[in-house]
């Protein structure tokens, strides 16, 4: 009888934790979104665009980049342009289709390819221009210089990314398209 009551009392226990842990645990399971690129209209800037992607995936938790397989649509699109990189601002969830437009006048210009490639993805998962800002905050793009080769998030940059996709994947009825350098 004794025994029987210790393991009533143990399953009790076992399916209560999440209970008691509060919404915040809750919400530290969800699993990660899953957002996909594509960098076949920018071929020339794949190696400045892998690096800038790993960052990210090496930064972040609630959310995961992968290249999209050949012959499936992507989430977010890289393509090479003549002019400033810009790119549509998010946060991508599975599903959208958001653009970015891989600058050639910041490549010419002398600006860090892997610095530019994650400063726009930054944009696709949320983040907005940081301008002014030192070459510590990524999300101050061309404004941290043209010798400015730090590629990393800072800090906020992470959290509010981190924030963006709390809670798993957020289905959109419409959204209003939103460009940033």
């Amino acid at each position: 009888m004794l025994r029987r009551s210790v393991q009533v009392f143990a399953a009790t226990m076992a399916l209560s934790v999440p209970l008691l842990a509060g919404p915040a645990a809750l919400a530290e399971e969800a699993p990660a979104v899953t957002i996909t690129y594509d960098d076949s209209q920018a071929t020339e800037y794949t190696e400045a665009i892998t690096a800038g992607i790993a960052v990210w995936n090496d930064h972040v938790d609630n959310v995961q980049i992968n290249k999209v397989e050949a012959g499936q649509r992507a989430d977010v699109s890289f393509v090479a342009d003549p002019g400033w990189p810009r790119a549509e601002l998010g946060p991508a969830m599975p599903g959208d289709d958001l653009t970015i437009w891989f600058g050639k006048q910041a490549v010419d210009d002398g600006y860090n390819l892997t610095r530019i490639a994650s400063h726009e993805f930054g944009h696709s998962l949320g983040l907005p221009d940081a301008k002014p800002g030192p070459c510590s905050s990524l999300m101050s793009g061309s404004t941290g210089g043209v010798d400015c080769d730090n590629a990393v998030p800072n800090a906020e940059e992470i959290a509010a990314v981190e924030e963006n996709y709390a809670g798993g994947f957020k289905p959109r009825q419409q959204r209003e398209v939103v460009v940033v350098g």
